[in-house]
């Protein structure tokens, strides 16, 4: 399980801070309820065994996303 240390977000991207200091980023483009949300909405988060939760805009990204490619996520459905 990862530890979140710190979370943010910057140029359409959102960043972890894990326990262990490794610095991870996604892109917004794959998580559009999360690009559209407020400031307030997006500070508002908690952690989870597999990932990172926001109850108000209902929205879940798994520890995992932050390892996908950073291209199209399309081709994530079209399995390209």
């Amino acid at each position: 399980m990862e530890v979140v240390r710190k979370l943010w977000f910057s140029n359409d991207r959102i960043f972890i801070q894990t326990a262990e200091g490794r610095v991870q980023s996604q892109h917004l483009r794959f998580f559009p309820r999360l690009r559209n949300s407020s400031d307030s909405q997006r500070a508002e988060w908690s952690e989870s065994h597999f990932g990172i939760h926001w109850d108000k805009i209902d929205e879940d990204i798994s520890f995992e996303s932050f390892t996908w490619p950073d291209n199209d996520p399309c081709a994530l459905y079209h399995g390209s």
